[in-house]
This record gives C-alpha cells, sequence and structure tokens, in this order.
C-alpha cells in the first residue's frame, strides 16, 4: 500500500506549530502540533481536555466570518495535535490568525461547553475546560508569532517525501 503522506515526516525531528500538511484539491489540511511527538516523559493531549479543546474549536472557527471556509477540526490519533481542515479560499495568514483567534477564545471561555449535553454528543461527560484552557495557554505562547512562511513542514522534517 502506498504510504500516506502524514507518515512520511519525521516525527522525532517535529516540533510544536502550524505547519501545512497537505493540499488536496482545494483542501489544504493543517498540522496543527500542540505536543513533542514520542515525548520520553509521555506528555500527550489528555482525552477528555482535547475533547473539549475540540468543542471550542470547532465552534469558534465555524462561528466567523470564514466559517464556510471551514472542512473539519479534529484531534489526531496519537494525542500530540489536531488537524485543521479549510478551502484554499482562506489564505494561510488568515488560518493562523484563526488559530490565535481560537486559543483566545479558550483561555476566555466560561460557561457550558457547546454540544456538551447527552443529545449532542457521543461522549457527554468527557470534558474539561481548565485542561483544555491549559492546552490553549501553552499553545499561545507558540503560536504568538508565527508567520505563513512558517508553515511549510522544516526541511529536517522531510523524509524525501513531499508533505503537500
Amino acid at each position: 500500500m502506498k504510504q500516506i503522506t502524514s507518515f512520511t515526516i519525521n516525527h522525532d525531528k517535529l516540533r510544536r506549530g502550524m505547519y501545512i500538511s497537505r493540499i488536496d484539491g482545494d483542501v489544504i489540511t493543517y498540522d496543527i502540533r500542540m505536543k513533542l511527538p514520542n515525548n520520553p516523559e509521555g506528555d500527550y493531549l489528555d482525552d477528555l481536555a482535547l475533547h473539549t479543546f475540540e468543542h471550542l474549536f470547532a465552534t469558534y472557527v465555524r462561528n466567523t466570518t470564514f466559517s464556510d471556509e471551514i472542512v473539519y477540526v479534529g484531534p489526531m490519533g496519537c494525542r500530540t495535535g489536531f488537524y485543521f481542515l479549510t478551502r484554499d479560499t482562506l489564505s494561510g495568514e488568515d488560518a493562523i490568525r484563526l488559530v490565535q483567534e481560537t486559543l483566545r477564545y479558550v483561555l476566555d471561555f466560561t460557561g457550558e461547553i457547546p454540544g456538551s449535553k447527552r443529545q449532542q454528543c457521543g461522549n457527554y461527560l468527557a470534558h474539561d475546560l481548565e485542561g483544555a484552557q491549559e492546552i490553549a495557554r501553552e499553545m499561545q505562547l507558540v503560536m504568538a508569532d508565527w508567520t505563513p512562511k512558517q508553515l511549510p513542514y522544516p526541511d529536517e522534517v522531510m523524509t524525501g517525501t513531499s508533505a503537500v
């Protein structure tokens, strides 16, 4: 079988940040890497916190003026980050700004988690707002000065196969 693109990235050299993972037609997949992969201390996104972060991230970006350009938001199975899929009509600069705004939204959020009622969510009891806010706090430092020039994966993480 053909190896999928995300498996061609050297995860031992990948750092936290926001990268273009791939482009498929008019859809751009961003790799929002929040934790160092293969961390020997086992520092990964907590299940409850990432679930809450997902609800807040998806709710926020789908309620902006760019809502029509948002395709998908979801956590990586390895619990080191999120995939953020957008239409190519959303510039890299705007995608970065949306992620930065989302981090602020999560940090400032109070109240009931959107979509957290039993009828709205398949695991409605699995939420941790404080944990989601800690994820946002840590990632806000990484994303504070991120620029479109930083969106391509760094050369050192490429294993010889194109990431896009």
